[in-house]
C-alpha cells in the first residue's frame, strides 16, 4: 500500500517550484521509479507535485555549438528515437520494457540514481551537465559527480532537474554501450558506455562509465588514463581494462558476488571498447 499523500499537478513552472519549497515534497515525472519505491514505503513523500503538464521540460535536440540538450520529461522512447548516435540507441533499448520505455523521463532516471541504471553511464560517458532550476535561481553541475550515493544526488529539495546539456564530441568519436543484464528485470549487473577517439594510431579521447558496479554510476578514471595515449591494440585495452573496479566499493549479491562482479566489470569494460574501436 502507498502511504498517504498530497497531491498537486502544476501548469507551469513557477507552480511547481512554489510547490516545493516547503522541501516536503517530491517531483512526479513518469513514475517508474517513485512510486515503486513508496509502494515499498522506502519513500513517502508528504506532497507529489506532477510536472507532466509542463511542455517546456518536452524540448530535445542538437544546440547551436554541435552539442545536445534534452529535456527532463523526454520519454526513453523519444529519446531512442531522436538520438543519432547508435550505442545510445542500443543502451535506451535494453532499459526496461515498452511501457518503461514510453512512460519512464530521462529526467527521472538521472534523479533517482539507481546504481543498474543505463542512463547514467550513457550521460557520464558522454559528458552530459545537469542544468537545475529553483525559486533561488538556476545552476549547472557536471554530471560527473552529481550522484552521492545510491539515490542520492545534488538536486537540492527546491529544486527542478531542467534538461541534460553536452558539449559536441571530439570529431572520429566513436562509441559503445555493453552490458551483462539481469534476465528478468532487465537492469545491469554490469554495464559500460566507453567512447573513444583513435588518431593516428594513438588514443586521443577516452570516456569509459560503469554502472551496477559501484554504489552509484561513475567515470572509471584509471581505465581512461590507462587508454590515452596508447595505441588501442588488444593488450593495451586489456590492460586499460584491469582498472575498471579501481576506487569502488564493489557490489555483491544473490546475482553477482564482488568477486565475479569485478572480473566481469573488467571482461565488458573490455567488450566496450573494443566495439568502439571497431573490433
Amino acid at each position: 500500500m502507498i502511504p498517504a499523500f498530497d497531491y498537486r499537478r502544476v501548469t507551469s513552472l513557477d507552480d511547481a517550484l512554489a510547490a516545493l519549497d516547503g522541501g516536503e515534497a517530491k517531483v512526479l515525472a513518469g513514475g517508474m521509479s517513485l512510486l515503486p519505491l513508496m509502494k515499498l514505503r522506502l519513500a513517502a513523500p508528504a506532497t507529489l507535485v506532477d510536472i507532466g503538464r509542463l511542455d517546456e521540460l518536452r524540448d530535445f535536440g542538437p544546440t547551436p555549438d554541435g552539442g545536445y540538450e534534452i529535456g527532463a520529461l523526454v520519454t526513453y522512447a523519444e529519446a531512442m528515437a531522436g538520438t543519432q548516435l547508435d550505442f545510445a540507441r542500443e543502451c535506451i533499448k535494453g532499459i526496461g520494457d515498452v511501457q518503461v520505455r514510453n512512460r519512464g523521463t530521462v529526467g527521472g532516471a538521472i534523479a533517482h540514481a539507481d546504481p543498474a541504471s543505463d542512463l547514467p553511464a550513457l550521460g557520464l560517458a558522454l559528458d552530459y551537465e545537469i542544468v537545475l532550476r529553483s525559486s533561488r535561481g538556476e545552476r549547472v553541475v557536471p554530471l560527473d559527480g552529481f550522484f552521492h550515493g545510491a539515490f542520492e544526488t545534488d538536486i537540492a529539495p527546491d529544486e527542478i532537474l531542467m534538461s541534460l546539456r553536452r558539449g559536441p564530441l571530439p570529431a572520429g568519436a566513436s562509441g559503445s554501450f555493453q552490458k551483462m543484464a539481469h534476465p528478468a528485470s532487465g537492469y545491469s549487473i554490469v554495464g559500460v558506455c566507453a567512447i573513444v577517439v583513435s588518431d593516428g594510431g594513438s588514443i586521443s579521447h577516452a570516456r569509459v562509465a560503469i554502472t551496477g558496479v559501484g554504489e552509484v554510476a561513475y567515470r572509471a578514471k584509471g581505465v581512461e588514463d590507462a587508454l590515452m595515449g596508447s595505441d588501442g591494440s588488444a593488450p593495451a585495452v586489456a590492460a586499460a581494462a584491469a582498472h575498471a573496479a579501481d576506487g569502488q566499493t564493489v557490489n555483491s549479491d544473490i546475482y553477482a558476488d564482488r568477486d565475479y562482479r569485478s572480473k566481469m566489470a573488467e571482461v565488458y569494460t573490455r567488450r566496450a571498447i573494443d566495439a568502439a574501436l571497431g573490433r
